[in-house]
């Protein structure tokens, strides 16, 4: 995959570029300052093909239907998310999830807000009523903590068991089945 700032580079070492607010991974990516004018023209390029391509995302197999039966089960559910509130709500539209979320928190277009104040926006958003946060980057893990929730690591995207165990995960979840059956036992959902 080229970055357009050096060689390119294999996938892998790109994944860890996923998960931090666009601006300061763009910046970690090519070296530079997250206001820098070359980390301002990779948002622009990249914003500019995903404003297509986010209408083509897919979710993770069992995501659905694991939301779904959460949701039907009561609870109340929320996002908070280091994409831009701009795509992110696209993107859940996309794939036929936007109403089984209350909240769906996510920076400005040209904001850097790290996933500890998002949390604390879908928190505020859901009248400070939470249990645990779900995620699969350390990132999500630290935001967890921070808001005293129970972070629950996911192990079908974009972080693996030792970054998620690492970063001090409660539970590490196989698959969104587990996420229900978690969620079912001694877990009931938060009174509205």
């Amino acid at each position: 995959m080229a970055t357009g700032h050096g060689p390119e580079r294999p996938v892998e070492e790109l994944l860890e570029f996923i998960g931090p607010p666009t601006r300061i991974g763009f910046g970690r990516l090519i070296g530079e300052p997250p206001d820098s004018p070359a980390v301002e023209a990779c948002i622009a390029a990249y914003r500019d093909v995903y404003a297509d391509a986010l209408w083509e995302t897919r979710s993770y197999p069992g995501v659905p239907e694991a939301v779904r039966e959460l949701a039907g089960d009561g609870w109340t559910l929320a996002v908070a998310t280091s994409k831009p509130a701009h795509f992110a709500e696209p993107v859940l539209r996309a794939i036929g999830l936007r109403d089984a979320f209350a909240v769906v928190a996510g920076p400005g277009l040209h904001a850097t807000a790290d996933k500890t104040e998002t949390v604390g926006e879908a928190l505020r958003g859901v009248g400070g009523r939470a249990v645990a946060m779900i995620g699969d980057r350390r990132y999500d893990i630290a935001a967890a903590r921070a808001h005293a929730l129970r972070a629950l690591g996911v192990l079908w995207g974009f972080g693996s068991s030792e970054e998620l165990t690492e970063a001090g995960a409660d539970e590490l979840l196989e698959c969104p089945a587990e996420l229900v059956s978690w969620a079912a036992g001694a877990h009931p959902p938060p009174t509205r």
